[in-house]
């Protein structure tokens, strides 16, 4: 090895450079961070304020000191990060704090680094915005299912054709339709709950990897920052994911249920099925068309759901790296908050648009009574009132009603006469049914009242579901509202301590 090779390789032991970044490492990477400073910007200061508070109950910080780091921390907890000199030259959002403090106080503001990198603030401070962004979307999703529940179990007698790949399938209710959507989205709140429980563990006291030797007990600043726990190892506390990517998917989990339901109404909304009408509010009208007026909401949600995606596979491709890279966490400063927070909106969104919007209950009914929706139970009647196998009563009544769509006729048109024709069409005798129990069974409502098991389409069984339903949501909603508050109530509390502390001059 030469002089020269070996000079290079010990540059890396040199510690910091002297030098100015390089303007296109600003360009690129600097100024990124510093975009997602504001999302950091409260955690990074609460963060703050209970690491000067740790270092003090443990005797390491001095009286002085630490007061001159509680005023400036004080300040910036009520400085609006805007109003704050982050600035892109400097690095990360906690490196443009260090050097204001330092403006401010001068040497003193060197005792925030005790015991914790600047990695461990940003770690903090990431899952106190993040827990309280979950429990919020918690609440606006939970109040949407609630809200979806309540409609579907006023709608539980609005007949229509449910559908399968746009086609009739079978007669149902628009009540037990909407249901299919409600359920989903329980099951999401409660793993946004459960994600809220993970994401709401303390990394501090972590140090870089191995711990600290200045900070042997990590409890006294996760009870500051009202954390459940202490994420217990050490490495992990710094550099976890697993959780992050939970509440991702989850909340994606959330979109795409959303942005089906979005769908469907938007196909219904269109003057061919005319099944919904959307509240002018939810709509935006064409500049050059006037007759038109489009399903925008619809639309937003539909897109809002692709974005969740492309940040849920962003991130889980920049955190395949191998273990204790900067750039695993690095690009989910901004954009796990960004997710949540868009994804709250949407929630609320659909909710509104719920809220508000008419359906068409002569025109689905029209739709259904016209069709063939009832097959699957004309070939069931078909079955036990002959005693034939399923199979052959499925081929008469397809054959049944081809021959019937070719006349023109409704599947509650057809008659004995019609399936004993197909019947012997087929090489069958004829069945010869009892008109009247046929009738019976042609009748799309008489086949509704008929779905009474658990999670049927019967009036009576969408109401009671619905009920349960709303309960659930209102149940889940209020949990989140209670974690909420409680986040709100650490703060003040950690405030209430801060000037207490500062009173005593």
């Amino acid at each position: 090895m030469t002089f020269i090779d070996t000079a290079n390789r010990l540059r890396r032991f040199e510690g910091p450079s002297s030098d100015e970044p390089a303007p296109e490492l600003i360009d690129a990477g600097f100024a990124w961070e510093i975009a997602d400073a504001p999302y950091l910007h409260h955690g990074l200061n609460v963060a703050d304020l209970a690491h000067v508070l740790d270092l003090h109950h443990r005797g390491i910080i001095p009286d002085a000191a630490a007061r001159a780091l509680l005023d400036v921390l004080v300040e910036a907890y009520h400085t609006d990060a805007a109003e704050f000199p982050y600035d892109a030259r400097y690095g990360e959002p906690y490196n443009s704090r260090e050097r204001h403090f330092v403006a401010r106080i001068g040497d003193a503001a060197g005792w925030l680094h005790a015991g914790r990198p600047r990695r461990e603030a940003a770690r903090v401070a990431l899952r106190i915005v993040l827990r309280r962004l979950t429990a919020e979307l918690v609440q606006r999703t939970a109040t949407f299912a609630e809200c979806a529940a309540v409609f579907a179990a006023r709608h539980r007698d609005v007949f229509m054709a449910d559908q399968t790949y746009l086609q009739q399938a079978q007669p149902s209710t628009f009540g037990h339709y909407l249901l299919g959507f409600v359920q989903p989205t329980l099951r999401d709140c409660e793993r946004l709950l459960t994600a809220l429980g993970q994401i709401n563990q303390s990394p501090g006291g972590a140090g870089c990897v191995n711990g600290s030797r200045l900070l042997a007990d990590r409890t006294h600043v996760a009870d500051l920052l009202g954390f459940d726990g202490v994420i217990e190892h050490t490495r992990d506390a710094m550099w976890q994911i697993d959780c992050f990517v939970d509440v991702l998917a989850t909340t994606a989990s959330v979109m795409l249920n959303q942005s089906k339901l979005a769908e469907d109404l938007e196909i219904w909304s269109s003057q061919e099925f005319d099944y919904v009408d959307l509240d002018g509010p939810f709509t935006r009208a064409s500049v050059l068309m006037p007759q038109k007026r489009n399903p925008y909401s619809l639309s937003i949600v539909r897109g809002s759901c692709g974005i969740l995606i492309g940040r849920l596979t962003g991130f889980l491709a920049v955190v395949k790296s191998p273990s204790a890279r900067s750039d695993n966490l690095i690009f989910a400063y901004g954009e796990i908050p960004r997710a949540l927070e868009h994804s709250a909106k949407i929630s609320a969104l659909m909710r509104g648009l719920l809220a508000t919007m008419d359906v068409n209950e002569e025109r689905m009914w029209k739709v259904l009574e016209d069709g063939f929706s009832q097959a699957t139970d004309l070939a069931e009647h078909i079955m036990l009132a002959a005693g034939i196998d399923y199979r052959t009563a499925y081929r008469i009544v397809g054959e049944t009603v081809k021959t019937a769509s070719r006349k023109g006729l409704r599947g509650i048109d057809i008659d004995p006469g019609a399936i004993d024709e197909a019947a012997q069409k087929l090489g069958y005798s004829p069945l010869s049914l009892d008109p009247d129990e046929l009738a019976i069974a042609l009748d799309p409502r008489a086949i509704v009242a008929t779905r009474t098991s658990s999670g049927g389409a019967a009036p009576e069984i969408v109401a009671a579901m619905a009920k349960r339903n709303a309960e659930q949501a209102a149940d889940q909603a209020t949990r989140a509202g209670k974690q909420v508050a409680r986040f709100k109530q650490v703060e003040e509390d950690l405030l209430g301590r801060v000037e207490s502390f500062l009173a005593r001059r």
